[in-house]
C-alpha cells in the first residue's frame, strides 16, 4: 500500500491509526490507495504492535430490542471517533451465555462499566437509572386521569431492573389507593406484549391501564388491542419505558418514560477509555433520572 500511496510504511500507520500530523491531501493518497487494495486492518496485529488493545467488548441481553441497539450505536460512533472497534455478544438472557461472553471478552484489570448490573470496585463504573422513581410518575400520571386498576407486563422478574419497576408499580398502586388487576410476564419483545395482552383480557376483571416494563413490550400490547378492536386510550390507556423512537411511531403514539441511551453510551466510553493522562478510572456509580413522557396512548379512564 505504501508503495502505492508513493509514501512511506510509516506514513501509512499515521493514517491508518488516525493521526493528525499526516497532511490531508497524503493521508487522501494513502486511504485511496487503501480502497483500490481493498485493505481492512487486522485489528488483533495492531493491538499485540502496540501493546494495548484498540477494541471494546459489549455484552447486550436482547438485540432485538432497539433501546440496546441506541446504546451500541452511540457507543460504536465514539469508539470509531477514536479508533477503537466494537464486538457484541448478545445473550438472550441466558445466564450460561452471560457467563461465557464474559470470560471471552473481560479482564479483570481493564475497565468495565455495567449497566443496572453488580456494583461498583476499582476500575469498574455501575449505571443505574431509578427506575422506582419512574414507574411512580406513570402510576400517579394515571391515577391523576382517574385510573384505578391497573395491570403490568414485564419480563424475567429474576432481573433486578424488571423488578425493580414490577415491585415500584405495586408500591405505587397502593400509595395512590388503586387496584394491581394482575403482573403477568412473557418474554421480552412484541410477541411477548402481545401474548401478556391476551392474558389480561381473558381475565375476570378487565384494567383500565396497562403498565408496560418497556416500550418493545407495549408495542405488542398496542397490536393485540388494534386486533381485538378495543380502542386505545377510550378503552384501555396504554404506558411502556424507555421512550426508542417507535414508541413515537406507534399508533396511537406511546406515553413512555424517557431514558437517554445516547448519554449511557458516552458515558459508557468515556469510563472505558479515560483521558490519556490517567492510568486507571476510578470507581463510580451514575444514577440516571428518568422522566416521563406523555403522549396519545393514555387518556381519562373509562367507566
Amino acid at each position: 500500500m505504501a508503495k502505492k500511496a508513493g509514501v512511506s510504511v510509516a506514513t501509512v500507520s499515521r493514517v491508518l491509526n488516525n493521526l493528525s500530523v499526516v497532511k490531508n491531501t497524503t493521508r487522501a493518497r494513502v486511504m485511496k490507495a487503501a480502497t483500490e487494495l481493498k485493505y481492512h486492518p487486522n485489528l488483533h496485529a495492531r493491538s499485540l504492535a502496540r501493546g494495548s488493545s484498540r477494541t471494546l467488548g459489549i455484552i447486550v441481553s436482547n438485540m432485538d430490542n432497539p433501546f440496546f441497539l441506541d446504546i451500541l450505536r452511540t457507543l460504536q460512533s465514539a469508539a470509531h471517533a477514536r479508533g477503537y472497534e466494537v464486538v457484541v455478544a448478545n445473550t438472550d438472557y441466558s445466564p450460561e451465555q452471560l457467563l461465557s461472553s464474559i470470560r471471552l471478552i473481560i479482564d479483570s484489570h481493564i475497565p468495565t462499566v455495567f449497566y443496572d448490573v453488580g456494583s461498583t470496585a476499582e476500575n469498574i463504573t455501575n449505571v443505574r437509572v431509578d427506575y422506582r422513581k419512574g414507574m411512580h410518575r406513570i402510576v400517579q400520571y394515571l391515577h391523576s386521569i382517574g385510573h384505578r386498576r391497573m395491570a403490568f407486563v414485564g419480563h424475567h422478574s429474576t432481573l433486578r431492573p424488571i423488578d425493580d419497576r414490577r415491585q415500584s408499580f405495586l408500591e405505587s398502586v397502593r400509595e395512590f389507593g388503586c387496584e394491581a388487576v394482575r403482573t403477568v410476564a412473557a418474554e421480552d419483545g412484541l410477541d411477548g406484549g402481545r401474548h401478556a395482552a391476551h392474558e389480561l383480557l381473558n381475565s375476570p376483571e378487565r384494567p383500565t391501564a396497562i403498565v408496560c416494563v418497556n416500550d418493545f413490550m407495549a408495542a405488542g400490547v398496542l397490536r393485540y388491542l388494534r386486533e381485538r378492536s378495543i380502542r386505545v386510550p377510550q378503552e384501555i390507556s396504554v404506558t411502556g419505558f424507555d421512550n426508542i423512537r417507535l414508541a413515537e411511531f406507534c399508533s396511537p403514539s406511546l406515553t413512555t418514560v424517557h431514558i437517554p441511551r445516547d448519554r449511557i453510551g458516552h458515558i459508557a466510553f468515556e469510563r472505558l477509555i479515560p483521558a490519556e493522562t490517567k492510568s486507571k478510572a476510578n470507581a463510580r456509580e451514575l444514577l440516571i433520572d428518568p422522566e416521563l413522557v406523555v403522549r396519545e396512548s393514555t387518556g381519562p379512564a373509562s367507566n
